[in-house]
């Protein structure tokens, strides 16, 4: 009997043991350690900018129509039949000059909320890009799990805070921990893949994959955020959130074991990456790509409710194109950009962007959104797709096979893009408009895309190493196979 028990549990420690060193329940964690951030990101997308709305005009809520709140009608006067018909006119002449007044005064509340609302969504993206080049180095030293499982309790406390908190500042202070805890994630999940993945076509693929939660939670995050606070309130989207957090959390303790893991091959500086134009390229290219949906996130729903008179649910609704596609790019570029060259996916792609901002504001309609955000959210998602395996690979082939700092670079890339987007976005739109903002974006992408064409071919550090990344069934690729099945 207790042998057959010490084997019973001997088979499980080893089954165990496999899981952990299974490559997919790596990528499974990283994927959802991506969903969950990007989800909580998205999710305050609809909530925020109401929310703070509400809390300054709590007498009149956005979510009141402007018919509700206006001046009651004056005390009446005594009858006569000479001038009833003029006092009728009287009043609703007044009546529609107070609606006026009013509709005005509520555009150009909205126009200075957006201000407010994009400095605290670029709060996150700018203490994540502050914190990356700390986070990057430090991989190298510790290894990715204990930054991964970091990443897990700030984006649970993040979560909390966002559910219970009622004040501007408190909600900032939220934002702003989530930008340290997103900086763990990143760069500790991308550079574990890389490590993990070192065939370049496996590694696009599996890149692809783990963007792919990433894209699943912006598609879910702004609906869900917009129809949890429509029907339920603001603290239970947070709540569910925070759950499934911890769920997370759980599993990267099982499977990860968080320990220090030091490097065995020196890591190339931080300083030699940003010197290297090719890996600049690429992380430029990253940059572009994402600020002007960046700089949607707070304008797009307070532009919809200015000019369509759009409901939360719709603000919320307005971004679902967008992610869909996305998830669609991002899972269909991952190998295809391999294949017909990831300068060529990414260039077309900040192309397609471009069009797609100048449409946007010829919007009337909720309908009308749906085609140019969909374009853009496929488009990100070929740059993205495309340019994070990019990264890897210019490492492989131009430094040292070490990944923290390089994604570290590329995650500050994609967090440029969301620190000067949101909060240039009211300043903008207070200047020169909505429209005109857009079209800014999109000629910088114009003019961006032409500089992909020297990632055609980009030079090797030196013939051998060239050799290495270019053959598929690279040495190190099929010693790490033979390691896994011992």
């Amino acid at each position: 009997m207790g042998v057959a028990s010490d084997g019973f549990a001997s088979g499980w420690r080893a089954k165990i043991a496999a899981l952990r060193e299974s490559r997919k329940l790596v990528l499974v964690i990283v994927a959802i350690a991506l969903l969950l951030d990007n989800m909580l990101l998205t999710t305050v997308v609809p909530i925020i900018p109401e929310f703070l709305y509400d809390i300054r005009h709590p007498d009149a809520p956005l979510s009141m129509s402007l018919e509700d709140i206006t001046l009651p009608p004056p005390s009446p006067t005594p009858y006569c039949p000479c001038l009833q018909q003029n006092t009728s006119l009287v009043q609703n002449e007044t009546q529609h000059l107070n609606l006026t007044v009013q509709r005005e005064e509520r555009h150009q509340e909205l126009i200075h909320e957006t201000v407010a609302v994009g400095v605290m969504f670029a709060s996150k993206a700018l203490v994540q890009l502050l914190a990356n080049p700390f986070v990057g180095p430090l991989t190298h030293k510790i290894g990715y799990s204990v930054p991964m499982f970091t990443g897990f309790i700030l984006m649970f406390l993040s979560t909390l805070i966002f559910a219970f908190g009622r004040s501007y500042s408190v909600l900032f202070i939220a934002r702003a921990l989530q930008g340290i805890g997103s900086s763990c994630s990143s760069v500790s999940g991308m550079g574990m893949l890389a490590e993990r993945y070192p065939d370049d076509k496996e590694r696009g693929n599996a890149m692809g994959i783990a963007l792919g939660g990433l894209a699943l939670g912006v598609l879910i995050g702004p609906p869900f955020g917009g129809l949890m606070y429509e029907f339920v309130g603001k603290t239970a989207p947070f709540l569910m959130l925070s759950a499934l957090a911890l769920g997370d959390g759980l599993l990267q303790l099982m499977i990860l074991q968080p320990g220090v893991v030091r490097q065995e091959s020196d890591p190339p500086s931080l300083k030699a990456l940003v010197c290297d134009p090719y890996i600049l390229i690429a992380a430029g290219a990253i940059t572009f790509a994402n600020v002007g949906i960046a700089m949607l996130e707070p304008s797009l729903p307070i532009w919809m409710a200015d000019t369509m008179e759009a409901r939360r649910w719709q603000q919320g609704v307005a971004f679902l194109p967008a992610s869909i596609c996305y998830l669609i790019g991002t899972n269909l570029f991952g190998p295809l950009g391999h294949k017909m060259g990831r300068w060529l996916a990414a260039c077309s792609g900040l192309i397609i962007i471009g069009l797609c901002l100048i449409l946007i504001p010829m919007a009337r309609k909720l309908e009308h959104l749906i085609i140019p955000n969909a374009g853009l959210g496929f488009a990100i998602g070929m740059v993205d797709s495309s340019m994070m395996p990019e990264l890897g690979f210019l490492v492989d082939i131009r430094h040292a096979a070490v990944y923290g700092s390089v994604y570290a670079i590329g995650d500050t890339a994609f967090c440029l893009g969301y620190a000067v987007g949101p909060a240039l976005s009211g300043a903008l739109m207070n200047s020169i408009g909505f429209e005109w903002m857009l079209v800014i974006i999109a000629v910088l992408n114009f003019g961006y895309a032409p500089c992909l064409l020297f990632l055609r071919s980009p030079p090797a550090r030196d013939e051998k190493q060239s050799l290495i990344i270019s053959d598929k069934s690279s040495v190190r690729y099929v010693s790490y196979q033979n390691e896994e099945e011992e």
